[in-house]
């Protein structure tokens, strides 16, 4: 597998809530790439991350230098959504015409919209709004596959795995083998690959 990233930076936002695995996801992609021999920063801004607020992970690649942690505006190169609504924040802050947007599609309430102090967005309005800002967007209801291997909060890891599915990242199932094998226990690194395995051969990625 080549080595050659798309650009340099190369600019990648993980995006959800709390409870979701945002930071697991973003720590273990740094990893991945990091064991690719590129040089990584991660950068994160936590809402009320303990109450289901927002939480966004910031990774820059790149081959040649450390970049600061913060992505320009507009200057994304990959957005993954864990979350719907968080996805279009961020694509909104971080997005533009060539951004590969890879959208779990199911939803998660939030407080406020459960007490019916405000509401959320419908599906097909959110979906509509992807399309219009993102041509390039992959929609997959992660959390499903993620429940049907036993545990929601890999949904994290399944996105992870379209990702390097679609090719844009130069990583496969052995990278993540790699930067998982020291952090967890075994049982816990089978389904870890499971749901890799699981994302990176998903339709469309």
């Amino acid at each position: 597998m080549s080595r050659a990233l798309l650009k340099d930076p190369y600019n990648i936002i993980i995006t959800g809530v709390g409870g979701q695995g945002n930071v697991m996801s973003s720590r273990i992609l740094g990893n991945m790439l990091v064991g690719r021999g590129y040089y990584v920063t991660i950068g994160e801004t936590f809402g009320a991350s303990q109450r289901g607020g927002s939480v966004m992970s910031h990774v820059r690649v790149s081959e040649k230098s450390i970049w600061s942690p913060q992505i320009p505006e507009y200057g994304a190169d990959v957005i993954i959504a864990i979350e719907p609504a968080e996805g279009i924040r961020a694509l909104s802050r971080y997005g533009n015409p060539g951004v590969k947007l890879l959208f779990n599609s199911h939803y998660v309430y939030p407080s406020s919209v459960i007490r019916g102090e405000v509401d959320y967005p419908l599906p097909e309005t959110i979906e509509n709004s992807v399309r219009d800002l993102a041509p390039d967007t992959i929609f997959i209801d992660a959390t499903e596959k993620a429940v049907s291997l036993g545990n929601p909060i890999l949904a994290g890891i399944v996105l992870l795995g379209a990702i390097c599915g679609t090719g844009v990242l130069p990583l496969d199932g052995k990278d993540f083998r790699k930067a998982i094998t020291d952090r967890l226990k075994h049982q816990q690194v089978k389904l870890n690959m499971e749901a890799f395995d699981a994302g990176f051969r998903l339709p469309g990625s």
